[in-house]
């Protein structure tokens, strides 16, 4: 009969570097994907440089709402001291210039480069033939054809469909088990557990803004 030890895991936190934002804990539950030897289950979701000084996440991903720029890159990966997966575009910007983006941040270090739902076949195959860091397609949809993706060069799917999330998850899985799938896990640790059952391999956290975080900490120096 096999008996296993409880495992003690030391922490060590600085006085001043105590307050940080913490991942739910619900999220070690999921396997992980081991990238590059370091293995991954919590990326935080944000491009707030204070934040990813900050932070217990495993990783950074990295996607904002503009035009991807090489400086905004090179600054959050010059911030980390965890991977970062950028954002390279793939919704407003399209074409040759994504490719281009993403070998970029391949020479800024980034770990991986995402890219949005919009982004055809034919640029995620341009792209992966570029370069050698992985490259996460995004998914926004049950209908969407997942092979596709996977064929012409995925090699993490990123799921992020809102509350149908976790049936997203679940239907990739049943037909491709093994491929490594990122989700979003959703606002609590009952959503992200779903998430996790479904399939999902690591999990995304929106971290509260940096607005939400200053009015809580000035309510404490306030008494209240």
């Amino acid at each position: 009969m096999e008996i296993k030890k409880h495992k003690t895991v030391p922490e060590i936190k600085g006085l001043l570097r105590s307050h940080v934002v913490e991942v739910p804990s619900c999220i070690r539950d999921c396997s992980g994907i081991k990238i590059f030897g370091k293995r991954i289950k919590s990326l935080l979701f944000t491009t707030d440089v204070a934040i990813i000084r900050n932070t217990n996440a495993d990783a950074i991903i990295a996607v904002y709402p503009f035009t991807p720029q090489p400086l905004i890159t090179a600054a959050l990966v010059m911030a980390a001291d965890v991977p970062v997966f950028c954002g390279v575009g793939g919704g407003i910007t399209q074409g040759k210039r994504v490719v281009n983006l993403a070998l970029d941040a391949e020479f800024k270090g980034a770990m991986g480069v995402v890219v949005n739902s919009p982004t055809s076949n034919e640029v995620v195959s341009k792209i992966r033939k570029t370069i050698d860091i992985p490259l996460i397609v995004t998914v926004v949809s049950v209908h969407e054809n997942i092979r596709e993706r996977i064929e012409a060069g995925a090699t993490i799917l990123n799921v992020s469909g809102g509350k149908n999330t976790p049936e997203i998850v679940r239907r990739i899985k049943e037909e491709f088990p093994d491929f490594p799938v990122i989700a979003t896990g959703g606002p609590t640790e009952e959503s992200i557990r779903r998430t996790i059952e479904a399939g999902a391999n690591a999990i995304t956290y929106t971290p509260p803004s940096n607005g939400d975080t200053m009015s809580s900490l000035m309510d404490k120096y306030r008494g209240e």
